[in-house]
Order: structure tokens, then C-alpha cells, then sequence
């Protein structure tokens, strides 16, 4: 956690989602604070992807407010949330695979950079210039990123985790204040692992804070600062896994009998 750690970040108030009969987020209440690691888990129909889905603006809330840095955007288009610093990756991977990765690196900076380049077309010095400094500033992310030797591979090519390195490191150049990982380590070879885990950590280093979904334990106790359960729809306890493996609500829904996988 960062030194300026504590300044609520985000902060989630009855925030409720019902498809027809089912209540997949029903009444949410949670608070991410500047400079965390947070991890969300809880069992599967819990309402974890779904609580992302809202956040992110791909699905419209039914009810409940979401305040982002201040200012509410329950709501709004999932641009205008992105727009707002608050960044998201996918369960599977998204890439644009016929684009090499460095293609794919270019297209990811934010647009006040484009226009940046945009604008520089009126003189060629400034244009060769502009487009030498963006090149430059995404070779650098894919070399942090482990991705510098497949700087000229298609994106379709890649195996699972090295485009989850890729999709941590387009996130990584928009420089957002909240990450929202949804697992992570889903589908990833053990040897890309401990890659993924520092491309996490890179993002905290670079000054984002994260909300990540993960089902490995073992990995979100090694990496959380704290740790969220959701059980049926709303979050059931906050804390230490440590501390969530002594709460009896916890162990009944979804730790029990697990250990410390």
C-alpha cells in the first residue's frame, strides 16, 4: 500500500442488479481507499463480476450510488467511466489480434496523447517528433511488461498470459486510479505467474489502485492488502484472510473446507 493510502477512492452504497428473478448484486455496500490492493472473492453466482460490470458502466445498476474520486457515475457510459481514471480488464483477454503487440500498445494511448499527434501533423518535425516520443513511451511499457521480444508478434499468437501482460500493459498507459482486474490468473501457465503477479504490482508502482477477482487464495493472500466477501449479492465481511478464515459467516459460504488453498 502506498504512503497516501486512506483517501477513499471509491465508495459503493446499496448498489443492486436484478436479471429477471435473480438478484446477482443486491444491495453492495464497499469502499476501496487510494494506494490498495484489494481482492474480491466469494463463490461463484456471488455477484463479484457483476459488482465490475456495474462499476465499469457495461451493465446499468438498478439501484445504489458509486462514487469514484469524488463524483458519482453509476450510470454513465463505460467511456466516460474510463475517461473518469478507471480502467478495467476482462475474464478473457481483449486484444486486437491482426495488430502486432506494439500496435496494440500505440492504439491504447490515451486520446490527449493522440490529438497531441494530431495536432503535430501541421509541421513534420513536430509530427516525426510526437510519434518517436509515443513509441518510445510504449516500447518502455512492453519492456516492463516482458512483452519487448514479441514487440513485433500478432496479437493472435499469444498464449493466455502473455495477453493478460498485454491488457496489463495497455491499462498501465492510460495511467488510471483504479484498476479492476477480473481473475487475473485465470487460464495462465504456472511459469507466466509470478509475470502476472508483478504486472500487478507494476501497476500499484505506477500509481493505480487495484480491485482484482481471484479464486486462488493462496495468491490473493501473498498480494492483498485486504480482502473482500461477497456471498449472495452483498459483501459479507472485509479484512485479512486470516482474519476471514476465523468468520464463521465466511466459512459457511465459502471458505469452509477449502484451507488455505
Amino acid at each position: 500500500m502506498s504512503e497516501a493510502a486512506g483517501t477513499t477512492l471509491l465508495e459503493v452504497r446499496g448498489l443492486k442488479k436484478h436479471f429477471g428473478g435473480v438478484k446477482a448484486v443486491n444491495g453492495c455496500d464497499l469502499e476501496i481507499h487510494q494506494g490498495e490492493l484489494v481482492g474480491l472473492i466469494g463463490p461463484n453466482g456471488a455477484g463479484k463480476s457483476t459488482v465490475v460490470e456495474l462499476l465499469s458502466g457495461l451493465v446499468k445498476p438498478d439501484a445504489g450510488t458509486v462514487v469514484f474520486d469524488g463524483r458519482e457515475i453509476q450510470g454513465l457510459a463505460p467511456h466516460e467511466i474510463f475517461a473518469s481514471g478507471l480502467a478495467r480488464c476482462f475474464q478473457l483477454a481483449k486484444e486486437w489480434p491482426q495488430l502486432t503487440v506494439l500496435e496494440n500498445l500505440l492504439i491504447a494511448i490515451p486520446p490527449d496523447g493522440k490529438d497531441t499527434i494530431w495536432r503535430a501533423f501541421g509541421s513534420p518535425r513536430k509530427a516525426r517528433a510526437a510519434e518517436a516520443e509515443a513509441r518510445d513511451r510504449c516500447l518502455a511499457i512492453a519492456e516492463k511488461y516482458r512483452l519487448f521480444p514479441l514487440r513485433n508478434d500478432y496479437a493472435f499468437t499469444l498464449s493466455g498470459g502473455q495477453k493478460r501482460l498485454l491488457e496489463f500493459a495497455r491499462i498501465a498507459l492510460a495511467r488510471p486510479k483504479l484498476a479492476l482486474l477480473d481473475e487475473p490468473m485465470a487460464g495462465v501457465n504456472p511459469v507466466l505467474q509470478v509475470q502476472i503477479e508483478q504486472g500487478i504490482r507494476n501497476l500499484l508502482d505506477g500509481g493505480s489502485t487495484v480491485l482484482l477477482i481471484e479464486h486462488n487464495l493462496g495468491f490473493v493472500e501473498r498480494i492483498c492488502d485486504r480482502v473482500i466477501v461477497m456471498v449472495e449479492g452483498r459483501v459479507a465481511a472485509s479484512g485479512s484472510l486470516a482474519e476471514l478464515r476465523e468468520n464463521p459467516i465466511v466459512q459457511d459460504a465459502y471458505l469452509g473446507g477449502v484451507g488455505a488453498a
